[in-house]
């Protein structure tokens, strides 16, 4: 009769339903662990992405409803333009649509009182709807039988009139209506600030766009009120059909008299300014996520590698059957992978309700400020899931392909006898010093797509390179100091144990050194960034008392004090002396977030400005000013050299570019996409603009506070009674105060919650360490039974063979203390120097918090001591004796 061979893949199967499947069931916390790091892993990684994608998309649908979709934009670079260019762009032959636009960013007032930022856009009814329909205004019906009300429909033109988007219905209407019932409801009332003044405006209707809190109105009116007559933001354009409009762009710039502080941006601009303005926050968010992943294939390790251990002998009995260790190593490889499917599928599940989660309580901000004000809906990335879950099953594979390789090279005769396996000779030194040099060179390499993707390499090989390189540490340290412990038993043991079996002493404590490494570089990275906004922070706060009425540099244009204001606030009592902020957006870059353009009191720049090295002179003749980090990098404005700003002078509509010098390079924690500091006195004679936006008062001695704050708010409301034409109440509550010790606490306050994920994740990284050591000492014990019980027949108390394993986990995580701590340290550089830099375009001063560290790994030594420790303990009882006569 014919034998019938049954494939591999069925021997494997089967072994796994029946052999694999008792460890599983004898073992279940076990497994439990290393499926709940995969998972962890997995979800934090697959939650950040959704989060990102999901307000990413809500923002980028709301940008296009609210732009449209025009062919070609023409946006103001600084402020606003004069709107007869809008009268040169509609009479073009090649324009068949052209629809002005006003942007105001601005603040409103709730009907509970709360001040709440709010976007205005102001558009020409007759031609919004052929560019941008979401902005199409939809008036109230007058009454139930009379929908085409006269009144209604000429209310998209009239005065003091707005139609609100469904946020901003919801946020500043005590009961929003909705037109599509036809119920008769009074226009709702609301307040717009401008200024110093609360401007009253009637709810007339809605508009379909989407997104935060906007409001439309017609827009001559929004100009009238917000004093921007005869300006426009921008100017939407629809081509005639077959005109190319690259070389439309090109003629209108060619052509002579074009206004310098105009840019013509192509609509796509918009979506990558928002995708550019968040993505290396969420990058880096992603593979700090990943960290827990990355740890996670060490618990996947140490799981299978006692597992593997305590399964030698049944694996040496399934080899002398006729498993092949070729087989045996897929059968590992099985188990892991499918710790790694289970993990990631419950990763995913985790991840997906963690987005959820975030999004409805915290919205798509994740704590960086970019998404602020947006709710977004959880969209699912099913593509996404399952690149992420593919990740953790690699993980888990990567956990389980040393274990499943001693599973592969077990001697089964050996192994039957309880004699174990040879160990493997470690790797030669020399690979892991190719991989800490390759991982050097690459730290100095450029960004890739704006991305520090080669520091990530950089700091994944010196990892790699450095565990790769611990047989060699532990010769070059304990070769030296076995002969000063020649003569102390207990100590002697230990040593030479670390010494003979180097290789797997070195997996051993591989867990501890890729989670000691990484939890002392992300100490010192947070340390680091902590002292260095503190220190700037102290520069940046000079005053005792600072004033302020627009909380975004967006909204600087519509909420402002006045000279004549900020005048009287220098007469107060009390008030010693006044410094002005005026601040503006400048884009230089359509697809690039807006610039911060900084108007201040420069008297003393070394002084007043966190500089970077020192301030050069400024020519005779020359405007000097002084750029962030991020402009070095993002538009290589370099110190010494000449900038070209398109928008200035503002006045002269059609003068050429403004050329200013580079005097200095100044820190700025506040701005990741670049700010450009002038004098203030520069800037009012360039721009005619006198306003200020922020006040910076010094008090006299004795002064109060609150008296201050409170006369200062009484003059608000006098000077807001005046220009109305009667009394205002309630205008000096459009103004913030805070102390710079009050600041100082607020934004060390939001940098710690911030950060507070890597604190969990320090705590998991070591975790999951310690537990690779007492897994590792696990296997190791149950390979030694026999060893102990000869050290007991030899007279050695079961104290003192425990003493020798605690010695042993004394020494090998002693080793793994000081690797993790040189390689922390090697990592914290290329994150401190490198990685965010590349990110986030500003520098920081490294900082080395020894005590924290030193604290940090005291803490790990004692903690695998004992974990040793409470690893032998069931290996030098009665059956490590009993283990001796196994062979007799």
């Amino acid at each position: 009769m014919q034998q019938v061979r049954r494939p591999l893949y069925w021997f494997v199967l089967a072994l796994l339903k029946t052999f694999s499947w008792q460890e599983l069931h004898h073992h279940p916390w076990r497994n439990a662990a290393a499926v709940v790091a995969v998972m962890l892993g997995v979800a934090l990684a697959f939650s950040v992405h959704l989060i990102n994608a999901s307000a990413l998309s809500e923002f980028s649908q709301a940008v296009r409803s609210v732009n449209g979709q025009p062919d070609l934009e023409l946006r103001a670079v600084l402020g606003s333009f004069d709107e007869a260019v809008f009268g040169r762009i509609a009479t073009d032959g090649r324009v068949a649509v052209a629809s002005p636009v006003l942007e105001v960013n601005t603040y409103a007032i709730t009907p509970t009182g709360e001040r709440r930022a709010l976007r205005v856009v102001g558009v020409d009814a007759l031609e919004v709807a052929r560019v941008a329909p979401a902005l199409m205004p939809v008036p109230l019906p007058a009454s139930k039988g009379d929908r085409g009300n006269r009144a209604a429909l000429f209310a998209l033109f009239a005065p003091g009139k707005v139609f609100l988007n469904a946020a901003a219905s919801q946020l500043f209407t005590a009961n929003p209506t909705q037109p599509s019932t036809g119920n008769t409801a009074a226009p709702a009332t609301l307040q717009l600030q401008s200024g110093l003044t609360l401007k009253d405006v009637q709810v007339a209707g809605t508009v379909g766009a989407a997104g935060g809190a906007l409001a439309v109105m017609d827009i001559a009116a929004a100009q009238e009120l917000f004093g921007k007559l005869g300006q426009l933001s921008r100017i939407d354009v629809r081509l005639q059909s077959g005109v190319d409009r690259a070389d439309f762009a090109r003629s209108l710039q060619a052509s002579p008299h074009w206004p310098t502080n105009i840019t013509l941006a192509d609509p796509g601009d918009a979506a990558a300014r928002i995708s550019s303005l968040s993505r290396a926050y969420r990058v880096n968010l992603t593979v700090l996520a990943l960290v827990a992943l990355f740890t996670g294939a060490f618990l996947v390790f140490s799981v299978l590698a006692l597992s593997v251990a305590k399964r030698a002998q049944q694996f040496a009995l399934l080899g002398v059957l006729g498993l092949t260790g070729r087989e045996r190593l897929q059968l590992v490889l099985c188990e892991s992978l499918i710790l790694g499917v289970v993990g990631s599928a419950a990763g995913v599940a985790v991840g997906t309700g963690l987005a959820a989660l975030a999004l409805k309580v915290l919205g798509g901000d994740l704590g960086g400020g970019y998404f602020a004000g947006v709710a977004p809906a959880l969209q699912f990335d099913s593509g996404a899931a399952l690149i992420y879950g593919a990740l953790g099953v690699a993980a888990a594979g990567m956990g389980g392909w040393w274990p499943a390789r001693a599973a592969q090279q077990l001697p089964p005769a050996q192994t039957l006898k309880g004699l174990g396996a040879a160990v493997p000779g470690g790797k030669k030194s020399w690979v892991g010093m190719i991989l800490i040099a390759v991982g050097a060179c690459l730290a100095g390499a450029p960004p890739v797509f704006d991305l520090p993707l080669a520091a990530y390499v950089s700091v994944a090989l010196l990892l790699v390179g450095g565990i790769t390189a611990l047989p060699a540490l532990i010769a070059l340290l304990y070769d030296r100091l076995a002969p000063a412990l020649a003569t102390r038993l207990l100590p002697m043991l230990a040593i030479e144990r670390a010494r003979r079996v180097r290789a797997s002493a070195a997996v051993a404590v591989s867990g501890v050194v890729a989670s000691l490494s990484l939890a002392v570089a992300l100490t010192v990275m947070v340390s680091s960034f902590r002292e260095s906004v503190t220190q700037w922070l102290d520069v940046v706060l000079p005053a005792d008392l600072f004033v302020r009425t627009a909380s975004s540099a967006s909204a600087g244009d519509s909420a402002y004090f006045s000279p004549a204001f900020v005048q009287a606030v220098a007469r107060l009592g009390g008030v010693q002396r006044v410094t002005t902020v005026r601040t503006s957006q400048l884009l230089l870059d359509p697809a690039r977030p807006a610039v911060a353009l900084i108007a201040r009191q420069l008297d003393d720049p070394a002084k007043t400005l966190p500089l970077v090295g020192q301030a050069m002179p400024v020519p005779p003749g020359q405007t000097g000013i002084y750029v962030s980090e991020a402009m070095v990098d993002l538009f290589g404005a370099r110190p010494g050299t000449d900038f070209v700003i398109n928008s200035m002078p503002a006045p002269v509509e059609y003068a050429q570019p403004a050329t200013f010098f580079i005097a200095g390079v100044w820190r700025d924690y506040a701005r990741q996409f670049g700010s450009i500091v002038m004098d203030q006195r520069d800037f009012e004679r360039i721009t005619g603009d006198h306003r200020a936006n922020d006040l910076a008062l010094w008090l006299t001695d004795g002064a109060d506070t609150t008296q201050v704050q409170q006369a200062i708010r009484d003059l608000a409301d006098r000077q807001s009674g005046e220009t109305s034409g009667g009394a205002t109440s309630g205008v000096g509550s459009l103004i913030e105060f805070a102390s710079a010790r009050e600041i100082r606490a607020t934004s060390l306050k939001i940098f710690d919650r911030s950060f507070a994920v890597t604190y969990w994740l320090q705590a998991v990284a070591i975790g999951i360490g310690l537990f690779g050591v007492a897994a590792s000492f696990s296997a190791q014990v149950l390979a030694r039974r026999k060893e102990f019980g000869l050290l007991a027949h030899l007279g050695l108390t079961r104290r003192q063979v425990l003493a020798v394993v605690a010695g042993e986990g004394l020494a090998w995580t002693s080793i793994g203390s000081i690797a993790g701590l040189v390689l922390g340290l090697g990592v914290s550089v290329v994150l401190v120097k490198v990685v965010n830099p590349q990110s986030f375009h500003w520098t920081m001063d490294l900082l080395l918090p020894w005590v924290r560290l030193l604290a940090l790994c005291g803490a790990v030594v004692l903690a695998g001591t004992v974990t040793a420790w409470l690893a032998g303990r069931a290996a030098a009882g009665r059956d490590a004796v009993l283990a001796v006569k196994e062979d007799w």
